[in-house]
């Protein structure tokens, strides 16, 4: 098990810096700041979040009011702006951050890589392997779906979290799935791509003035047809040495045509029946799900809160190994089969558990998205297999 615990960072920072969101995704990195040295200024809409009380200052702001966070952190002056796993978040992050002369993409790589549509015309043009795609507006004669070959995925154009996502077999029930993503946009717009065959994974990178680093592969378990909804994730992916060689040089060209240049990446494929990695979608951001967070420290000992900090500081990442590489997997609870698995590691195997979230009742709603999961645990051990044999996780 990776010794991570034991390791910290020296206080040699110092000044203001501004966290964009407050839930328990975003609590990592607003230790990380304070660990570092620096006076944590966090923004997010009053909810009773666990980063209200770890912050050492908290404006109960929306996260979307960026006029009103621009105000404030004008007169706090911070060295960097930062949030992780959220791309609702991001588009703060630049606006703020451009706008006070600190590190950071571009507004235009930002708009490209939290809209689905623009980044699929953005990856088309770089030549990066990709599904086909139409948009389709509300109100838009949906007839040139005609051109995608069934089955298709149908989704929102501005959303994540595994909202409003519907997979189409043929053309029957196009019309509700269209209605389901356009309530879910926030530009009532859908976008419908073909479906690719194949197991899912991610990539997980840092970039600093153009430079890409290639950190992790993470694979992806999810409750499949219709919603997607990811149920797990495992570090270190399955993938052989030469299948990840080709996946870096994928991502990269990917990485190239959405004008991300600096901080985290997380690039969503799958490998498809040639085992040719198939872009799916990416974030200018670290990944979501405790996967930046937490898997990528535990399987890698780098620490990828800390260089996503030192980038929006300006200064490159530092590739230093915090602790021993082992395995880890976060598997989130839908159903008492996930709490059962949990209670047995609590009491079989106490030290394979990293961390866990408050727990909700499961009795309280099926799970419709990632938002209404009701919570997590992570586990981690010295192989992958053991990882999987302990969180009950199936082999593809």
């Amino acid at each position: 098990m990776a010794d991570i615990n034991t390791v910290s960072s020296p206080r040699e920072n110092s000044g203001n810096i501004v966290i964009i969101g407050a839930n328990e995704f975003q609590y990592p990195l607003i230790m990380k700041a304070k660990e570092m040295g620096f006076k944590t200024h966090v923004f997010a809409w009053a909810a009773g979040d666990v980063g209200e009380s770890a912050a050492d200052v908290f404006h109960p702001v929306s996260i979307v009011e960026k006029e009103q966070i621009l105000e404030i952190c004008r007169e706090i002056n911070p060295v960097a702006v930062v949030s992780i796993g959220s791309d609702l978040a991001a588009i703060t992050v630049q606006y703020l951050a451009e706008r006070l002369g600190l590190n950071c993409n571009t507004a235009e790589c930002v708009e490209v890589s939290t809209n689905k549509y623009s980044m699929r015309k953005a990856l088309s043009a770089g030549g990066v392997r990709c599904p086909g795609f139409v948009r389709i507006q509300r109100g838009e004669d949906p007839g040139r779906c005609g051109e995608l070959e069934f089955p298709v995925i149908v989704k929102p154009t501005d959303r994540s979290g595994s909202r409003g996502i519907t997979r189409l077999e043929s053309p029957h029930g196009l019309a509700d799935a269209l209605e389901v993503a356009w309530q879910n946009s926030f530009e009532h717009t859908a976008i419908v791509e073909e479906y690719i065959e194949g197991p899912e994974y991610s990539c997980e990178c840092i970039s600093f003035a153009g430079e890409h680093r290639f950190l992790q592969i993470t694979k992806k378990y999810t409750t499949g047809d219709p919603h997607y909804i990811e149920t797990a994730q495992l570090e270190p992916a399955d993938l052989s040495e030469e299948e990840t060689e080709r996946v870096k040089k994928e991502v990269f060209r990917a990485l190239d045509a959405l004008g991300i240049t600096d901080g985290a990446s997380h690039s969503e494929f799958k490998m498809d029946c040639d085992r040719e990695p198939r872009i799916i979608e990416i974030g200018a951001r670290m990944g979501g799900d405790c996967i930046g967070s937490d898997l990528v420290m535990l399987s890698t000992g780098y620490d990828f809160v800390r260089m996503v900090i030192e980038v929006a500081l300006g200064k490159p990442p530092r590739f230093e190994k915090t602790g021993t590489p082992a395995a880890a997997a976060i598997r989130f609870v839908f159903d008492e089969h996930d709490l059962d698995i949990l209670g047995r590691l609590e009491r079989e195997h106490p030290e394979a558990i990293w961390r866990k979230s408050e727990i909700s009742d499961v009795r309280t709603g099926n799970v419709v998205d990632s938002s209404s999961r009701h919570g997590f645990y992570i586990v981690t051990a010295d192989s992958r297999d053991r990882v999987m044999q302990l969180a009950e996780l199936r082999s593809e």
